[in-house]
């Protein structure tokens, strides 16, 4: 049986909906999504096996103009470093919104040698469906783009007819990772990306941006799983707006966070959150390489 197998990179601005399109081609949810930009902040692989065909998905952060952190700096090199050496590279945008950003994104990958879908995403939040298609003929002169697909990521429109093309980009060649393997991450890494989703889903416009989540302890003891994760903030504000009053806010997290878990791990999940105040660490190259924003960027 000839297989075919390849890499697809899924590039474009913050709140986009990358996310939600990789976990919609996977049918479950491995990158976190909220309605906050710059959610993801690494490159994630996706992998999607079916008969003779394994899709390798690469979901990156949104390309961004803020580049005064070193976070920020990190989020925007990762997103640019993962369209070199694929097979296919989807450029994705918001509906009739075409900003700075989109351009920024678009010139990233200008150089490259593989071919480019331009994805338009959110179509079923247009109103005035007559809007699209003059929309989409203005995009078409922007670049060269191989193919333009409107759908919905969240509702699947129009995702299937996307899957198809993105396979027939597929080169011939074995198959790199075992057929039931869906990321390269490990559990402990989706486990911190969990939490951290739900710590900006609950907090909205409170958030602080400046917020990471490590995972200190992750022991498997067959029907149990017990993790042990430590919320990083840099003010002693951002601590007491995390854990709420009485605590309410963090039990809220660790209920959601434990939720998901169980379903993604298929396994009972025993989880314990604290929240540490660690000045500065989003600026400091240092902090941020020990804990693991330095993993994929070369």
């Amino acid at each position: 049986m000839t297989t075919r197998t390849g890499y697809v990179a899924i590039v474009g601005r913050p709140n986009v909906g990358k996310s939600t399109l990789l976990n919609r081609i996977l049918g479950q949810k491995l990158s976190i999504t909220s309605r906050k930009p710059q959610t993801t902040r690494h490159q994630i692989l996706g992998i999607k096996t079916e008969n003779d065909v394994q899709i390798v998905y690469v979901d990156t952060p949104g390309i961004h103009k803020a580049h005064e952190k070193a976070i920020n700096r990190y989020m925007n090199k990762a997103a640019t470093t993962a369209v070199k050496d694929v097979d296919l590279i989807i450029l994705m945008v918001d509906r009739l919104r075409w900003t700075d950003e989109d351009e920024m994104a678009l010139d990233a990958i200008k150089q490259q040698k593989a071919p480019v879908v331009l994805v338009v995403n959110k179509v079923d939040f247009i109103r005035e469906k007559d809007e699209l298609l003059p929309y989409l003929e203005q995009l078409s002169k922007k670049f060269t783009f191989d193919q333009i697909v409107p759908v919905s990521a969240k509702t699947g429109h129009n995702v299937e007819r996307l899957e198809s093309l993105i396979e027939s980009y597929m080169p011939e060649s074995i198959h790199f990772f075992p057929e039931d393997q869906i990321t390269d991450r490990s559990s402990r890494f989706l486990a911190a990306e969990l939490v951290r989703e739900k710590i900006m889903r609950q907090l909205g416009d409170e958030l602080p941006y400046a917020m990471t989540v490590e995972i200190e302890e992750f022991v498997h003891t067959g029907t149990l799983i017990e993790i042990s994760a430590l919320i990083l903030v840099e003010r002693p504000s951002q601590k007491r707006i995390v854990i709420g009053d009485g605590g309410y806010r963090i039990k809220q997290i660790g209920q959601e966070a434990r939720k998901d878990m169980e379903s993604l791990f298929d396994c009972k999940v025993m989880l314990n959150l604290w929240v540490k105040v660690k000045a500065g660490w989003s600026d400091d190259e240092r902090a941020l390489r020990s804990l693991g924003y330095d993993d994929r960027t070369e």
